[in-house]
């Protein structure tokens, strides 16, 4: 399978990589929910070359997850903002930011801590249960079928699942 078939997939999973997952994509996501937004800023932060920025930008926005808006007018200056859709992505960071804390920091510590500002503590991000509340891990949870489901046939047709 091809990287640009992986997107049509029946699978959420694959769906959302095929969007959000390469690494300059991940990292332009996270400065931005770091309230970072100018073109300037992203590639002075992370370094990436002007031409590979323009083109995750450019995906980002034509995918709905930043929105590009003027804040100078002469010479013409835009920035890059989260929409709605976009900020639905801080579970899948905040996520990442928790494992690579558990795995990755090598003895050190987490680089950031995240202070839930309504309480004023800081928090371990984590999935809970909205309906009982209590954490959810792997072994708790069993993948059921869902009306989205579609199965390939045996020469590679896609039906939907009955």
């Amino acid at each position: 399978m091809k990287w640009s078939e992986v997107g049509s997939l029946s699978c959420s999973v694959a769906r959302t990589a095929s969007v959000i997952g390469d690494r300059w994509t991940i990292l332009i996501l996270r400065n931005a929910f770091l309230r970072i937004r100018r073109f300037e800023d992203f590639q002075a932060n992370l370094g990436i070359t002007r031409h590979l920025l323009a083109g995750r930008l450019k995906r980002l926005v034509e995918e709905g997850i930043l929105v590009r808006l003027p804040y100078q007018d002469s010479p013409p200056r835009y920035e890059y903002r989260l929409t709605s859709k976009g900020k639905d992505l801080y579970p899948v960071l905040i996520s990442m930011a928790a494992w690579g804390d558990a795995f990755m920091d090598e003895g050190k510590g987490p680089p950031v801590l995240y202070r839930h500002e309504p309480c004023g503590h800081t928090v371990t991000p984590q999935l809970s249960c909205p309906d009982c509340g209590e954490a959810v891990h792997a072994h708790d949870i069993t993948p059921l079928p869902g009306p989205g489901l579609v199965l390939a046939d045996a020469v590679g047709r896609r039906k939907k699942r009955a």
